[in-house]
């Protein structure tokens, strides 16, 4: 943990928001809340100033951001955004949401050209004046995220693309509607703000890259980005719309594909595997074990007895 802003290492005593919005990813406590990634690592670094709004937190956040990568992280979920200020000398213009203007979203750039996947609220002024997402969610090679609810609805308060440049934004929808949070009282809550469908796709990315750790960060991310609903057709609302992981898996995948029909399994892969094989009981006990090369016959090892068996497959040293 470390706090930019009072330059310490507590991060719990100024605001609720970043323990939320974590609850929506890291969160684990089984029959109240289970984050998209609960057995993450996660580094907790705070460089909002909750109490102002001051173009100083950009470069707070820059600190932050380097700190991270210096720190090996993979991903940074950044669950705010930045359009005015107290001072209004320091405002920025929808023009500055270009990418390559405001000091935040140059670094969440560079952070994203150094090989981490960044994902940034697409920002909650859709119905304000501003309209428009803000900074650094106009980052280029992030991902930007905006919300709908549970029925896959637009949020009206979901910040609009596109970017000032006219690249597609937000990139992506999530869940940033009636989304379940913890609270500061131990208990959980449903909660909005694209706050909170940015953790949740940040969950996800999280599990896709685990599974397939020699992607780079932008091709676990073009996978995404494929797999969404309207990829074909993006708009200034859902962008390219909300991802569906399992075909962004399958796109992506390290791992052998493999499919059941009748009475064999049939991997795949680019490449010839030798494929290791445990077979339990559902009580746990080991019936057999041993290794093939695709297709495996199910009656090569068919237990003795009827019955419910897990088959635990093995490949690639996993």
């Amino acid at each position: 943990t470390y706090d930019f802003v009072d330059g310490n290492t507590n991060v719990y005593d100024d605001h609720t928001h970043g323990m939320m919005v974590l609850s929506t990813i890291g969160g684990k406590d089984p029959g109240k809340i289970i984050g998209a990634a609960p057995e993450a690592d996660y580094l907790l670094l705070r460089s909002e100033d909750v109490f102002s709004e001051n173009l100083i937190e950009e470069y707070m956040w820059v600190c932050a951001a380097e700190y991270a990568d210096s720190a090996g992280a993979d991903i940074i979920n950044s669950s705010l955004g930045y359009t005015t200020f107290d001072d209004t000398i320091q405002n920025h213009t929808y023009a500055d949401m270009d990418g390559k203007t405001t000091p935040i979203s140059i670094a969440a750039t560079m952070a994203a050209d150094k090989g981490i996947i960044v994902v940034n609220s697409a920002g909650n002024s859709g119905n304000s004046s501003w309209h428009y997402i803000g900074a650094p969610a106009d980052a280029i090679n992030i991902i930007t995220v905006g919300a709908v609810d549970e029925n896959k609805n637009f949020s009206n308060f979901s910040s609009y693309g596109p970017s000032s440049d006219e690249r597609v934004k937000p990139t992506l929808m999530a869940q940033g509607q009636n989304t379940i949070v913890a609270t500061s009282n131990d208990t959980v809550m449903s909660g909005n703000g694209t706050s909170f469908s940015s953790p949740v796709t940040a969950g996800m990315l999280a599990c896709l890259w685990g599974s397939n750790p020699t992607k780079s960060n932008l091709e676990i991310m073009d996978a995404v980005i494929k797999s969404c609903d309207r990829y074909l057709n993006p708009d200034e609302q859902f962008g390219y719309g909300i991802p569906d992981y399992y075909e962004a898996l399958k796109a992506c995948s390290d791992n052998l594909n493999f499919y059941i029909a009748g009475e064999y399994f049939n991997f795949t892969s680019s490449q010839e595997e030798r494929v290791g094989f445990s077979v339990y009981s559902i009580e746990g006990k080991l019936v057999s074990k041993g290794s093939f090369y695709s297709p495996f016959f199910w009656v090569d090892i068919k237990p003795k007895s009827e019955g419910v068996y897990v088959v635990y497959f093995q490949f690639k040293g996993n």
